[in-house]
C-alpha cells in the first residue's frame, strides 16, 4: 500500500499571522496527537512553550517539531 505521509512537512512564516504565539500553541497541540506524543509529554511541552518569552516558545516548538515543520522568519533573533 502506498499513501501520503500522515504528517506532511509544513512551512510556517513566523512573520505572518501563523507566527502568532497562540496559533503556534494550537499547532503544537494538534501535532502532538499526530506524531504520537503521550498526553503527559504534550502537557510538558506546552508548559515549556508557555514558560518564557516568544523566543523560548519558538525554540521549544522547533525542538519538538523541527522534523515536521519548517519555520521561516526575517527576525535575526530567532534564527
Amino acid at each position: 500500500m502506498i499513501r501520503k505521509p500522515t504528517v506532511e512537512k509544513n512551512i510556517i512564516n513566523l512573520d505572518g499571522p501563523d507566527g502568532n504565539a497562540n496559533v503556534l500553541l494550537g499547532i503544537a497541540s494538534r501535532l502532538c496527537s499526530e506524531v504520537g506524543y503521550a498526553s503527559d509529554e504534550k502537557e510538558i511541552m506546552l508548559k515549556r512553550m508557555r514558560s518564557g518569552d516568544y523566543k523560548n516558545l519558538v525554540k521549544t516548538f522547533d525542538e519538538y517539531f523541527g522534523g515536521y515543520v519548517m519555520l521561516e522568519t526575517m527576525n535575526e533573533e530567532l534564527l
